[in-house]
């Protein structure tokens, strides 16, 4: 538990000192963000505030949670790696949308290539490391996947990845809803390791006490973040950050078995991404839209909503489905 409360605060306080390093520095290069034409009006002001911030809690998250972990390293470099991996292709993005002024970043089929390899490749690492079963919440049983494994948890990454990548809308907004997720998925992996190390199994028990201490860098570099990216912003994460931060949620409850978790403890995620879906199925369909605008945050900031409250209520939903799926479990 000690570990896991050090790496909360050591997270924290580097990511906070990183910012005070990296905003001038930003500024300095004139990474900027660029605001679409066709995003709410009340964003034009957003323009040219630093963006690609994800880097400095991508790299607390990484030195706090290798400098903390204990023994078998194995899952925690396996959610690093994801972290990083993730976190270099939407890098990538910004930087073309920065540098080369190319509003869309990547291309799209460039884009979802890059995800569908590292996708693959962790989908396999979990399959020959943790087996076919994923566990069922309320049920207190696994489900056997068989070979259908690998290409269902591919799909369940590229969706969580991108369903965090749309949630980074308004100030504060990923950041905030992440570092609630984070701090349940740390109690989650600590609860878990000490069933393991009940039962025996030291060896799934100490990569569990590590997933912990992942979490908890997590949560500590979001909070020291927010220092930063609460309205109004000084700073944006880009696809940098969110995507990174989508990586690092994924591997951990793929590598935990509870990736059908997902659905509860990230419901605000799954819900800005559905939102983008039923619009685009409905106008393509109906000629008609659902939302105002989507992602869903835009709806309630379109309907009069204010940015911050928007961010509060998205938060206070993700705070009250977390406890629901600490009972899940």
């Amino acid at each position: 538990m000690d570990r896991i409360i050090y790496s909360v605060i050591i997270s924290f306080v580097l990511t906070l000192a990183l910012g005070v390093a990296i905003i001038p520095m930003l500024r300095k290069l004139k990474i900027g963000q660029n605001i679409r034409d066709e995003g709410p009006k009340s964003h034009y002001s957003k323009s040219g505030t630093p963006t690609m911030g994800g880097t400095m809690f991508i790299i607390s998250i990484v030195l706090v949670s290798l400098s903390l972990a204990i023994r078998s390293y194995d899952f925690v470099f396996a959610a690093v790696l994801s972290t990083l991996g993730f976190g270099a292709i939407g890098f990538i993005d910004d930087f073309i949308k920065v540098y080369m002024k190319r509003s869309l970043g990547l291309k799209a089929y460039q884009k979802i290539l890059g995800q569908i390899i590292i996708s693959v490749l962790f989908a396999f690492f979990a399959y020959n490391n943790i087996g076919s079963s994923v566990y069922i919440p309320f049920a207190n049983i696994e489900w056997d996947l068989g070979y259908f494994y690998i290409p269902i948890m591919v799909f369940i990454i590229l969706g969580t990845v991108n369903s965090v990548n749309l949630t980074d809308g308004l100030d504060g907004l990923a950041s905030g809803v992440t570092l609630i997720v984070s701090m349940t998925m740390s109690i989650i992996a600590a609860f878990a390791a000490h069933a393991m190390g009940q039962d025996g199994q030291l060896y799934i028990a100490d990569n569990y006490k590590n997933l912990a201490i992942f979490s908890a860098a997590m949560t500590g570099a979001c909070l020291g973040f927010l220092r930063f990216n609460v309205h109004p912003a000084k700073v944006f994460m880009g696809d940098t950050g969110s995507m990174a931060l989508g990586g690092g949620v994924v591997a951990v409850m793929i590598l935990l078995k509870l990736p059908l978790l997902l659905p509860i403890i990230g419901g605000v995620y799954m819900a800005e991404s559905l939102s983008v879906i039923l619009q685009v199925i409905s106008f393509k369909s109906r000629g008609k839209r659902i939302f105002r605008m989507s992602p869903l945050h835009h709806h309630f900031e379109l309907g009069g909503m204010p940015e911050t409250r928007v961010v509060a209520m998205f938060m206070i939903a993700t705070a009250l489905l977390c406890l629901i799926g600490l009972l899940a479990v």
